[in-house]
């Protein structure tokens, strides 16, 4: 199978994240690092989108999942990103997600959560 990876380097967004009393009041600042090795399944066509995954639509289903509904841990973010990305875009065949707080500690640039989850064979 040939796979063509598309990534995303520190996505910024706003996300209302935490179990902090401060965190369950405001939005605070995410930054994403996204991964994707996407099926090749036919040849690319300069002249057509459709020949490729279009990678606004995986940017914009990062940015609705981690922005619709406030989530306590970053765990359940990166777990529900990845459930999401798997279900909606069957090329997509391995998922590695970085989800980080920029400003959860002053003696650090972030802290965050890395996961990846690969699509299982069909049995």
């Amino acid at each position: 199978m040939i796979t063509r990876r598309i990534f995303f380097s520190q996505l910024a967004l706003d996300a209302r994240i935490g179990i902090l009393d401060h965190e369950l009041r405001a939005t605070q600042p995410l930054h994403i690092d996204a991964e994707f090795d996407v099926r090749v399944s036919q040849d690319v066509n300069d002249q057509n989108i459709q020949t490729v995954l279009d990678y606004r639509l995986l940017r914009n289903a990062i940015v609705n999942e981690c922005t619709r509904a406030h989530v306590n841990l970053l765990e359940t973010m990166v777990e529900r990103v990845m459930d999401h990305i798997l279900t909606e875009f069957p090329d997509v065949q391995r998922v590695r997600l970085r989800i980080s707080k920029p400003l959860a500690f002053s003696d650090c640039n972030a802290v965050g959560i890395e996961a990846e989850r690969k699509r299982q064979p069909d049995a």
